[in-house]
């Protein structure tokens, strides 16, 4: 990048979400995409449950369940090449402590217009009879992530997107001038914060407003399934339940407990402190398992593998409805920059909308 350099739009972050939005922008534009780590790609949008969501998840958000529905289409269709479609999903609603109930969850999955089947006699079987009130299959598949990125990548590659990774961003100050931490600096009339966790460090060291975020710093168990849960997803709802998830891109299974999965949290917003300290901590797998085999007993045979520790993060609201809305929010103090947020992988279908409605201001 030369001296005083310039493109039509900077996006800052090389997710899922900042590749997307390059690839949005790039007709007709130069798009410079910078990313901090060295691949693409390489942090949440890659070390999660990779569930592409068939709005099942969402009971309690009948908005987000439908946006899952007209989404996840999409997402299949747009990246046919990168989805697990080789196991069956299958939905468990308890009988204690559960948000919702078996009647509750098929008329909502009927209001939606999901797909919803009892399970067969052989995988109801699979559960304690005692602790699960009803079980059904759901179309529901998972992406891999080392797939996804290389699509992105020859997409990115193909519309001519410059990429540079491994550069970090210092801040955006007035002018929409973007410095990096290497003393390069480049100007742009649009500039997108697209760096998910991070969003509020990138704003302090602008010295602009903080956006209202909740942070979790999150543990996915990877792990070999027991057989005939090798070929099976498994999402036990709505509560303070867990889900068994294929992980397509390591050919483990993902497992994840809403107890035992954060290990903290905090709130980032005006005045806040900063977050705590980070970084790996003691794996809480024996009591992912040990809790989640009382509803299905042959989880004792799962084979623990490894972990990986990611900071989620969501909007304030989203954790009391369970919503997961997209967030495209203007600087008030910094025209022409915007901070962008997914809540889930097939939001990436509501950025035109926000897009042209930030061409039309």
């Amino acid at each position: 990048m030369a001296p005083g350099d310039s493109a039509d739009a900077v996006v800052i972050g090389g997710g899922f979400f900042g590749c997307s939005l390059a690839l949005m922008l790039a007709p007709g534009r130069r798009v410079l995409l910078l990313e901090r780590e060295p691949r693409l790609l390489a942090r949440a949008s890659a070390q999660n449950q990779a569930r592409v969501h068939g709005g099942y998840h969402y009971p309690r958000s009948i908005l987000t369940g439908l946006r899952s529905r007209v989404n996840c289409p999409r997402f299949l269709d747009d990246f046919a090449g990168c989805i697990d479609r080789s196991f069956k999903h299958y939905y468990a609603v308890a009988r204690r402590q559960s948000e919702v109930t078996a009647r509750q969850f098929e008329l909502f999955c009927h209001r939606i217009e999901a797909k919803l089947l009892p399970a067969p006699p052989a995988v109801r079987a699979w559960f304690s009879e005692g602790l699960i009130e009803q079980v059904y299959e759901v179309e529901e598949f998972a992406f891999d992530a080392d797939k996804l990125r290389e699509a992105l990548r020859e997409r990115l590659f193909a519309a001519r997107v410059e990429v540079r990774l491994g550069v970090e961003v210092a801040a955006v100050s007035p002018g929409l001038l973007v410095k990096l931490a290497s003393g390069e600096t480049v100007q742009a009339p649009r500039v997108f914060n697209c760096t998910y966790a991070r969003l509020n460090q990138l704003l302090d060291r602008s010295g602009l407003e903080r956006i209202a975020l909740r942070h979790e710093l999150t543990e996915l168990c990877l792990v070999q399934a027991p057989l005939p849960l090798r070929t099976a997803a498994v999402t036990v709802m709505c509560g303070p339940f867990f889900s068994l998830m294929p992980f397509p891109s390591l050919g483990l299974h993902s497992l994840s407990h809403v107890r035992y999965t954060p290990h903290c949290a905090w709130v980032e917003r005006e005045g806040s402190p900063d977050a705590p300290a980070l970084g790996e901590r003691p794996s809480r797998f024996v009591h992912m398992q040990k809790d989640a085999q009382r509803y299905l007993p042959s989880l004792n045979q799962l084979r623990y593998e490894r972990s990986l520790f990611e900071v989620k993060t969501v909007l304030p609201q989203s954790e009391k409805n369970d919503s997961r809305p997209i967030l495209f929010k203007p600087s008030k103090r910094l025209p022409g920059l915007v901070s962008v947020m997914g809540g889930k992988i097939d939001n990436v279908y509501d950025l035109p909308r926000e897009l042209a409605k930030l061409e039309a201001a």
